[in-house]
């Protein structure tokens, strides 16, 4: 009855630019930050804005990883290096209150042989903006207030938050109770086969022990 009762946790996370390594055709959380990482000729790199409670909940850019799609058109040359930069300024419900993303954008950004992360993207997404700490917190103007800032409750969720275009596959999404009460039980519109045992046999080791204690 405990468990029945108890209401879901508020989640708490923060909004803000992250950091990505498009390794192997998939996207990978960055070890390092934008203004001391320096990529290398031929790198994949993004960047995604979104309410996440940690690096492990953080939402993913939604573009390729593919280098030749991004700077196929731009030729390598001497002294300088290309890097294929993918901005996606993230879905609208992690947007602060009054603002709307920009479409996501990708950019090839041809830089001098030891410029940093954060230097390619000011070369093709200015105005950048920093706080105090050096934290980034606006590409391309966007966000144009806000930097890292904590948000308590349902917009921390990251199944509230997701954007309808990032796809519908269940196995991708946390299961909803509607979504397990339509596998294998019918129609969803009842209780599941797992909480109807769990409480049968809950009522029968109670019945057991009434029947335990009238005997004694």
């Amino acid at each position: 009855m405990v468990m029945l009762g108890a209401g879901p946790a508020h989640a708490e996370g923060y909004r803000y630019w992250s950091f990505w390594d498009g390794d192997g055709g998939k996207w990978a959380y960055a070890t390092q930050g934008p203004a001391t990482a320096r990529p290398a000729d031929g790198d994949v790199q993004g960047f995604r804005f979104s309410v996440s409670e940690n690096s492990q909940d953080s939402a993913k850019p939604r573009g390729t990883t593919d280098f030749d799609r991004i700077c196929g058109h731009t030729p390598a040359k001497g002294g300088t290096k290309r890097i294929a930069l993918v901005v996606d300024f993230g879905a609208q419900a992690d947007a602060p209150g009054g603002e709307t993303p920009p479409k996501g954008r990708t950019e090839c950004a041809r830089v001098s042989g030891d410029a940093t992360s954060a230097e390619a993207l000011a070369s093709v997404a200015k105005p950048l903006r920093y706080d105090s700490n050096a934290l980034l917190c606006a590409i391309a103007g966007y966000p144009q207030k806000g930097c890292g800032e904590q948000v308590s409750g349902d917009a921390a969720s990251k199944s509230d938050r997701r954007d309808p275009s990032e796809g519908s596959d269940k196995s991708a999404r946390p299961k909803s109770p509607s979504d397990a009460g339509s596998e294998g039980d019918g129609d969803g519109s009842g209780p599941s086969t797992g909480l109807v045992a769990g409480l049968a046999a809950v009522l029968a080791l109670a019945a057991a022990a009434l029947w335990q204690s009238r005997r004694t």
